[in-house]
């Protein structure tokens, strides 16, 4: 069996293992990446960038739709529009191509070694690969599991036939008449969203009382009425029970009452697990946060020398998070000195409009106990909102009464993801309401509502 020894050893290929593994042949540290996919993980290959990808192509045909109906406010006409979703995601896997070809080749330019082929322990030292010309053993000072998440399943309601997972509804290529999709979080909403402006009549089906629970009733508020706008129907307290007899829909229970649902596709949006098995986790003595790993603050788990990044310990199940926990984890390795702080994490949600949340939430500081102020900017009050033809939601500013330093931010709108570097380095920069008030913004912007919530938590609001 061939032998590889280094310094670090990298499993998973993923936001967080790519950059953790970049970084560490920056430093001069001898990496080695292992992977049995392409580089970039779900969220290159079958999450992040093909969703946001099919979101863009459903608004434009969405609203090319809107001009044919003679339903547009810019006075734009257009002839009766089509879409060719197989030549959509032609166009989407051909962006995901080029990032994974770019991120290899920064692996390489890094002098990253990388192994293609499924990882497993040994020990805490050695992990054995299974490679497509035969198995080869690593032996590692320092190793790194980066290996990601997967989509849960319902036991009702297994994948296979029409009932198909996140992975699968972007690789569809037509888009279904009926389409149930059964989870109200970010992921369930946005692909609901675009396949509702695709044209497929879409059913969410949430258990709990309202969608997106993990953003607070107001910022959901605007994406609630834009859904319904959209047609799509919205069952919350609604339990999903099974395919029907016939297999052609989906059986729900609210209120203790039965109903079948028409639906071509059922997707199961209802979370995602750690990536556990495969890789040998019971040949290690890790201790679990639930079904976790358990990481300290330099994302070190109970066995020395190894180390967890990404989606495997645990929430927020953030390429972004991953990424930071890999390149602190590279320089710690190196010897430098590095703690991982997770105040400062954007979370975005891509639905129509778009939410970004950075820090805490009104509930969140009143839950801590800390008095606050809090400054309110409606975009119907924003010129280049208006000019775009969206104006619903706001910016919001949550700070401290005492001293002014900014505990959160959050927006939600059309475009306000682009917003979240202004609010994440406010918060990383310890940034006063003061500061943001008198940072000159430019205009017209949405990035003006920043600084007008600022001036409402201050009291001298100038343009409401």
């Amino acid at each position: 069996m061939k032998e590889i020894t280094c310094k670090l050893l990298v499993i998973g290929a993923g936001p967080g293992g790519y950059v953790c593994a970049i970084r560490a042949g920056q430093l001069g540290i001898d990496t080695v990446i292992v992977d049995a996919g392409k580089p970039g993980g779900t969220c290159l290959t079958v999450g992040c960038i093909p969703s946001k990808a099919l979101i863009h192509a459903a608004d434009a045909f969405h609203m090319a739709r809107r001009m044919a109906e003679g339903d547009s406010k810019l006075g734009i006409s257009v002839a009766t529009p089509a879409i060719d979703l197989g030549r959509t995601v032609d166009w989407k896997d051909g962006i995901v191509g080029r990032l994974t070809g770019g991120v290899t080749a920064l692996l390489q330019r890094a002098r990253v070694k990388i192994v293609h082929g499924h990882a497993r322990f040994r020990d805490g030292k050695t992990v054995e690969v299974g490679t497509e010309t035969g198995d080869q053993l690593i032996r590692a000072e320092s190793i790194v599991i980066a290996t990601g998440s997967e989509p849960v399943a319902l036991p009702s309601l297994p994948f296979g036939g029409p009932v198909i997972s996140s992975a699968e509804a972007l690789a569809l290529r037509a888009a279904p008449n009926r389409l149930a999709v059964i989870g109200g979080g970010y992921i369930g909403l946005e692909l609901g969203t675009a396949f509702a402006k695709l044209g497929s009549r879409v059913t969410v089906i949430e258990a709990t009382a309202r969608i997106l629970p993990h953003y607070d009733a107001e910022l959901v508020r605007p994406v609630l009425r834009r859904l319904k706008e959209l047609g799509m129907d919205v069952r919350t307290e609604t339990g999903a029970r099974g395919l029907a007899e016939d297999g052609q829909g989906l059986v729900v229970e609210a209120g203790g009452v039965a109903e079948t649902i028409a639906a071509d596709r059922i997707l199961v949006t209802v979370g995602r697990r750690p990536r556990m098995e495969g890789w040998g986790h019971e040949e290690l003595d890790l201790d679990r946060d639930g079904r976790f790993l358990r990481i300290d603050d330099r994302c070190r788990t109970s066995m020395r020398g190894i180390y967890a990044i990404g989606d495997v310990t645990g929430e927020p199940m953030l390429a972004h998070r991953a990424m930071a926990q890999g390149e602190m984890v590279a320089e710690i390795v190196a010897g430098q000195k590095r703690t991982w702080d997770r105040r400062a994490i954007p979370a975005i949600c891509f639905t129509d409009p778009e939410i970004v949340s950075v820090g805490l939430s009104p509930e969140e500081a009143r839950g801590l106990g800390v008095e606050t102020r809090l400054g309110q900017f409606p975009f119907s009050a924003n010129g280049r909102a208006m000019t775009t033809g969206s104006d619903d939601g706001f910016v919001r500013a949550v700070a401290r009464a005492d001293n002014h330093v900014v505990l959160g931010l959050q927006a939600v709108g059309q475009g306000v993801s682009e917003l979240a570097s202004a609010f994440s380095l406010a918060i990383e920069m310890g940034a006063r309401l003061e500061d943001i008030a008198g940072t000159i913004q430019a205009h017209p912007t949405r990035g003006e509502g920043l600084q007008e919530a600022a001036l409402k938590a201050l009291g001298h609001a100038i343009h409401i």
